[in-house]
């Protein structure tokens, strides 16, 4: 029987959607923003600069992403506990979050350090002595940001999940700000070339990290950590975060794995090839800004709506940020498609490493209108419903068959080089789509709700 609207209250009004959402896509705007204006800062330095950069930001947003999916395992806990108005279990998940990613964090960074060899020479493959160079200087530098990176996104996420973004979101900008101002005084002032864009990078960092770990323990905030740390590990409180976190990040880590091993395929095509799949990575993330901000709300409310066991207003949810989700990507991409030539120019590239640029933009925004809300919106409603290893196991089949092998059956072995390796990204988009929506039709998400 379906449910009247009228009979219903509504945990999150159009006015909470407004205020969580808007902060959102400013701050993830932000965040490319100054990802665009540095790499076009290091493309002063020149073009081997920009491939050695952008490989190492490879890894770093591997990293970032696992520690990402970690703060949404404790976010999502501690949304549902909120939904089930329970504030102090709320608040036992977000200490445990914040112990978890600071003792992990830290020996990620020394892992990172250990195996810098294989990273540079066997993940990377054959570089040109000068990119080499330049990623191991830059790599050294930026590894020290680990410990920042987790401890930011672990805050972040549980602001994120009382529906407060807008602090996220200042946090952001004065971080960014921060680092737009160094990489400026540093690369063009003081020529210090990729050294220049990594110190700023590490400084901003750990002042973001620093400053949202202050705020989340304001003892006034429905979900915040002790004021005075715990350093005891609840077994029983971690294995419920780490049981929506590890299969979260594994679906991340594979998936920007799955980048990661392509980039050595991209490598073998040349240098051109190689900058022109850096300036696509930074152009691509603006034409998905929208999708990206609606599915960390996504995340927010429908945890809320799980823990509240609310189906209907699951699934409300779920169709209104999907249509939001659908119009801003559309919107966002009509306007980058006006300006391309425009932004190209600024890059100041060679005519084929342009031409390369512009045909893989246009490709990938077509079909991020077309199908990325259906790969990427649908998953977060079921991750939020604790139907994580459904999830995992999806992208990290349809990244190994499809993201991965189809680069080389598409990119080389049909020619059509580092073209080829984003229309098999693609590829894996539509396969991942179908088996979510599959599983969001079928309903069998429901039976992980505690």
């Amino acid at each position: 029987m379906e449910v009247s609207k009228k009979k219903i209250n509504y945990l999150f009004s159009n006015s909470d959607l407004r205020k969580l959402i808007g902060p959102l896509i400013e701050e993830q705007l932000l965040l490319i923003v100054v990802g665009l204006v540095d790499s076009i800062m290091v493309a002063s330095v020149g073009e081997s600069a920009v491939s050695a950069v952008s490989l190492v930001d490879t890894i770093m947003v591997l990293v970032t992403q696992v520690f990402t999916a970690l703060g949404t395992g404790g976010a999502v806990v501690a949304g549902q506990f909120l939904g089930q108005k329970n504030e102090r279990k709320s608040c036992e998940a977000s200490d445990q979050l914040m112990l978890f990613l600071l003792v992990s964090s830290i020996g990620v960074m020394i892992l990172g350090y250990l195996l810098k060899y294989f990273i540079l020479h066997k993940v990377f493959g054959t570089l040109e002595a000068d990119v080499m160079g330049f990623a191991n200087i830059y790599l050294l530098i930026v590894f020290l940001s680990i410990p920042a990176i987790a401890i930011y996104n672990g805050a972040a996420a549980l602001f994120r999940a009382m529906g407060n973004s807008k602090v996220t979101m200042k946090i952001s900008i004065l971080m960014n700000s921060v680092n737009f101002v160094g990489n400026a005084i540093l690369i063009y002032g003081l020529k210090m070339g990729v050294v220049g864009a990594a110190i700023p990078t590490v400084f901003s960092r750990y002042l973001a990290a620093v400053i949202a770990f202050y705020l989340i323990k304001n003892q006034d905030l429905q979900i915040h950590i002790s004021e005075k740390m715990c350093f005891k590990f609840d077994g029983s409180m971690i294995k419920r975060i780490l049981y929506i976190g590890i299969p979260n990040g594994l679906e991340n880590s594979m998936f920007q794995l799955g980048k990661i091993v392509v980039l050595n395929l991209v490598a073998s095509f040349g240098t051109a090839s190689i900058a022109a799949n850096a300036v696509s990575n930074c152009l691509a993330l603006f034409q998905i800004v929208p999708g990206m901000a609606i599915g960390q709300a996504d995340l927010a409310v429908v945890s809320q709506c799980v823990g509240a066991d609310d189906e209907y207003q699951t699934r409300y949810y779920t169709k209104k940020m999907m249509k939001l989700s659908y119009i801003g990507i559309i919107i966002t991409n009509v306007i980058i498609f006006l300006g391309l030539n425009l932004i190209l120019d600024i890059y100041n590239l060679s005519e084929v490493t342009a031409q390369m640029t512009r045909e893989i933009i246009i490709y990938h925004g077509i079909m991020a209108m077309l199908i990325w809300p259906l790969s990427f919106m649908i998953a977060n409603t079921l991750r939020a419903s604790n139907d994580v290893k459904f999830c995992m196991l999806v992208c990290i089949f349809s990244m190994w068959i499809f993201r991965i092998g189809f680069s080389y059956i598409v990119g080389k072995y049909m020619g059509l080089g580092v073209f080829g390796v984003w229309v098999a990204m693609t590829i894996d988009w539509a396969v991942r789509s179908v088996f979510f929506v599959w599983r969001y039709l079928s309903g069998k998400w429901k039976l992980h709700w505690y």
